[in-house]
């Protein structure tokens, strides 16, 4: 198990950038794939991008494809999410997770644990 702390998030207009950061405690980080998951109000949980152990191999919601980059260093303990050309419709809470099936099972919601607390994505028109 791991403990996840994220942050960067905040208020930007649309259009703009933020990058949000995933520290996470434990010597077992580099063994797992990591997600980034969002939340808006009365919506379900979505899985947005995650990442193999290695950084390797990347997965990305189709909503997000092109603008949100994944990202990692395992000596840092931080997985990052990039986001551009952010619209309103990427506001949310943002939670990162750590993945402990095979990778083919990376969009499972079920398969992640060790969630973060969140960080607030609000994005103004």
């Amino acid at each position: 198990q791991v403990q996840l702390v994220e942050s960067g998030g905040g208020l930007v207009q649309a259009g703009g950038s933020l990058r949000l950061s995933c520290a996470a405690s434990g010597r077992t980080f580099s063994s797992y794939a990591m997600g980034w998951f969002r939340q808006a109000p009365g919506k379900e949980r979505e899985l947005v991008a995650a990442i193999s152990w290695s950084g390797g191999m990347t997965y990305y919601a189709d909503s997000v494809k092109g603008r949100f980059t994944i990202s990692r260093d395992n000596a840092k303990n931080t997985v990052y999410l990039q986001m551009n050309s952010l619209k309103p419709e990427d506001t949310a809470v943002y939670y990162c997770a750590a993945h402990s099936g095979a990778w083919h099972t990376v969009s499972t919601t079920t398969e992640y644990h060790s969630w973060g607390q969140g960080t607030q994505v609000t994005v103004s028109s």
